[in-house]
């Protein structure tokens, strides 16, 4: 059987978990779940999130396959509903919503009594500067009070667009609008705080902060390890060697020959692609781990396999090579490709096989 497989680890689960609450001890924690748990397998990791306070998605699919797994805690749909059907969901099973434009307070507002009797609290989300979602500053205060006026429930929440940047203007900005914001609707709950955010400003943290890549394992800074972080990563992509080739100077491997030997060398053929969710372009020369040793990938990524350089070392047919994991970070393997982590995770293909340790 072709063994590209994902193992997902439940203690380092936990133990990101357990460090979110020791950077916002007085804080409840929303767990972002959202892509089927950035692509970790929402069913292998909800166990290992069980203590966390409420779950967050993007939607109400995602919602719904948390309850249909027997999960109880508060979710907030964080982009709220998009069509006003999709409340009878939302109250039958005990959601909560974000609401960012007007239909969708129209939406709230027509299931009024229902969803205040069942104690559900109403996201109201302010649009500081990112320009995706929510209502400016003069429009929000009003809606804030309106809605509390109304017997409702409200959490002031915004989301950071460069909590990663240390001296980027907009970020004193989005802070400064928030507070504005949250001082004229006091009393009010509050949330801006996504990893990058609980890890600078503890002083923002309030009354929910929303984790989402640093429960994974993966670094929302692109100058700061996890282990500079003290966090663990969670998923550990593998696949095995195949077939063993040696060549000689002159000869080329893969599609397009983009790579020539300069010299004698042994190589050796894994079971893993972009069909799997291993990304295909490289910019910067890519690596996989054997053994804890970096090895480099040479040619081109194919579907469904990939060469590396195993020239002096001790990697027999059924080796067991990392992609990403404890060795070979997906942080690492995302900055050769250039992009983030994030993505690498959210993409992974339904083909590998995936367990839990």
């Amino acid at each position: 059987m072709r063994q590209a497989t994902v193992y997902i680890d439940s203690e380092a689960l936990q133990y990101n978990l357990n460090r979110v609450k020791q950077l916002a001890p007085t804080a409840k924690i929303v767990s972002m779940v959202k892509a089927n748990a950035y692509g970790h397998g929402v069913k292998d990791c909800l166990g290992a999130l069980n203590a966390t306070d409420a779950f967050g998605v993007a939607c109400l699919a995602e919602a719904l396959e948390i309850r249909a797994l027997g999960y109880q805690q508060p979710i907030t749909l964080i982009e709220g509903i998009f069509s006003a059907d999709e409340m009878i969901s939302v109250l039958e099973n005990n959601l909560e919503v974000v609401v960012h434009h007007q239909p969708q307070l129209t939406w709230l507002r027509a299931h009024k009594k229902h969803y205040i009797d069942k104690g559900l609290k109403v996201w109201v989300k302010l649009n500081s500067g990112m320009n995706r979602l929510g209502f400016k500053v003069a429009e929000i205060i009003e809606v804030i009070q309106s809605l509390k006026a109304e017997g409702f429930t409200c959490v002031l929440a915004m989301h950071f667009a460069n909590a990663d940047a240390d001296h980027h203007p907009l970020n004193q900005q989005q802070k400064d609008q928030f507070l504005q914001v949250k001082a004229a609707c006091e009393p009010i709950l509050a949330s801006c705080c996504n990893s990058a955010a609980i890890f600078k400003w503890p002083e923002l943290n309030f009354d929910f902060v929303r984790p989402g890549i640093m429960l994974y394992g993966a670094s929302p800074f692109a100058d700061r390890s996890v282990a500079e972080l003290d966090i663990k990563p969670v998923m550990s992509f593998t696949a095995e060697i195949i077939a063993l080739n040696h060549i000689q100077a002159g000869e080329s491997v893969g599609y397009g020959s983009t790579f020539v030997s300069k010299n004698e060398m042994d190589i050796a053929i894994v079971s893993i692609g972009y069909g799997d969710g291993y990304p295909r372009a490289f910019p910067q020369q890519n690596y996989v781990s054997i053994h804890g040793q970096m090895t480099a990938i040479i040619g081109r990524v194919a579907m469904d396999m990939i060469a590396i350089d195993v020239t002096g070392l001790d990697a027999p047919l059924g080796t067991v090579v990392e992609l990403w994991g404890k060795d070979r970070l997906v942080d690492d393997v995302a900055a050769a490709n250039g992009t983030i982590g994030y993505e690498l995770l959210c993409r992974m293909s339904a083909r590998p096989i995936r367990k839990k340790l």
